[in-house]
């Protein structure tokens, strides 16, 4: 399992993004701003290692 890192395609979209072994993007790329909003949203039941906040919960 790779970590997500963040890129920032153009000024103002900044996103959370996977490599594949290759360095290629997978398929999975998630706007930052409703990836947190939607952390916020849930109550966590799961904790998630760091770089894994997709895969899981994260307690806030």
């Amino acid at each position: 399992m790779s970590k997500r890192e963040t890129i920032q395609p153009k000024p103002g979209d900044k996103r959370y993004v996977r490599r594949d072994e290759k360095g290629h993007f997978t398929s999975d790329q998630v706007d930052v701003g409703k990836s947190l909003a939607s952390d916020n949203n849930q109550k966590a039941k799961n904790a998630a290692k760091p770089g894994q906040g997709d895969r899981g919960d994260r307690k806030s």
